[in-house]
């Protein structure tokens, strides 16, 4: 096999067929390539670019033989405008205190992320995680990546931990590679927060992108991304603007 410490092509495998987690009665199939070295960070950037996602020293993407539903999605920084609804999520939770620290796990956000996978998930591919699975989604990265902690002041210490966004760094936007909240705070909708605060930071740093993986039409569970619009989908002609009718 080849070093990917020295080549400068990647090379691709694919995973055998298994169920599909958004649309039942249906296979997923997978295209991956390993992260290593030093050219992790610009193969990552432009496997994001081109639809993959990132898990640990992993970027993947779907190829399913019969289906192309798992659409890359991309917020456009500079156009995004708030709506009403969302201008009252920040401000539900404008007394958060944001922090971003290196990508260390800790107990605390083991704690707030089983919480959120027994209530949210239970049942789903990650029920199961052990304390050492979240080492390992954290820390074992190849590349520029951190978390954000958002933390309810309490007058003792620092402060509740209520949510967490594992982002990754790329040069032209914030990837949000994985976040969990807790699910007893729903009148704050912190997964819709994050989102926002992505936004609100990318915006800062003068990045065009917030990426936001896939996006399924028909999907319950991916049908709050659509809310972020003007929003980029990539097609076969590229990045083209998802449009009101999708």
């Amino acid at each position: 096999m080849t070093d990917q410490k020295t080549a400068r092509v990647p090379q691709f495998f694919l995973t055998p067929g298994g169920p599909c987690p958004y649309l039942p009665g249906r296979t997923e199939r997978k295209v991956f390539a390993r992260l290593t070295g030093s050219l992790a960070q610009p193969l990552n950037e432009a496997l994001t670019h081109s639809g993959f996602r990132r898990s640990q020293t992993i970027a993947y993407r779907p190829a399913c033989d019969t289906c192309s539903a798992c659409v890359s999605v991309r917020i456009l920084v500079d156009a995004f405008d708030m709506s009403r609804n969302q201008r009252r999520v920040l401000k539900r939770s404008s007394d958060l205190v944001r922090t971003v620290v290196p990508p260390e796990a800790t107990r605390e956000q083991f704690a707030l992320l089983r919480t959120y996978l027994d209530s949210r998930h239970a049942g789903g591919g990650m029920s199961d995680m052990g304390l050492f699975d979240y080492v390992a989604m954290v820390e074992e990265t190849p590349v520029s990546t951190h978390i954000v902690e958002y933390r309810q002041p309490d007058g003792v210490g620092r402060g509740r931990l209520v949510a967490c966004a594992l982002t990754d760094e790329l040069r032209d936007g914030l990837s949000m590679v994985y976040s969990f909240f807790h699910p007893g705070e729903d009148a704050r909708s912190l997964g819709t927060y994050m989102i926002l605060d992505h936004i609100q930071a990318a915006r800062e740093q003068g990045m065009p992108h917030v990426y936001l993986g896939y996006w399924v039409q028909g999907s319950k569970k991916m049908a709050y991304k659509a809310r972020f619009r003007p929003m980029e989908a990539l097609t076969r002609e590229g990045w083209e603007l998802l449009t009101d009718e999708e």
